[in-house]
């Protein structure tokens, strides 16, 4: 007798399971994006420039050194933080100040933004500073026309002059 309760209440307890597993595959309904939204997404690494210019050791410097140390040019690891500013039609979108990744702090600085925006004609302006003075150096401005549902990446390639815009 205990044995047709314990398989009744195992099978009980397995068909709760498949109708909570069953409901769940199919609600609540997932939106990826609004039917009337274009999806921007700002994805970008990049290492910025050296905190502190190499240095050359002077003669004293070295002779206070071990003989297995007594490189001449010495380059501090340390890069500056990556600042990227992104504009939409004049409006900011975001400014990010991202620091450099690694123990050292001498990694690339990774930056991901995902934002819907209104399916139209826009103006996007998309700026990245990598030096020290914290001047932006390169800058982008691009004229959009996106439809609904359109996903727009804007990456960053300094082989390519800068930004590039894919959709």
């Amino acid at each position: 007798m205990k044995r047709v309760l314990r398989y009744a209440a195992q099978a009980i307890l397995y068909a709760a399971f498949v109708g909570v597993i069953g409901y769940f595959s199919n609600q609540p309904a997932y939106e990826h994006l609004p039917a009337s939204d274009a999806l921007l997404k700002v994805s970008l690494s990049h290492a910025g420039a050296r905190k502190e210019a190499c240095h050359e050791r002077s003669a004293e410097e070295l002779a206070k050194l071990a003989p297995n140390m007594r490189a001449q040019t010495v380059c501090p690891r340390e890069r500056v933080p990556v600042v990227v500013d992104v504009e939409l039609d004049g409006a900011r979108l975001f400014h990010v100040v991202a620091p450099p990744s690694g123990l050292a702090r001498d990694g690339a600085s990774t930056i991901y933004r995902r934002l819907p925006i209104v399916a139209g004609e826009h103006r996007i302006t998309a700026r990245l500073s990598d030096t020290p003075d914290g001047t932006f150096h390169y800058t982008h401005d691009a004229t959009l026309n996106l439809p609904p549902g359109r996903v727009v990446v804007v990456d960053f390639d300094p082989t390519q002059g800068g930004f590039v815009i894919r959709s």
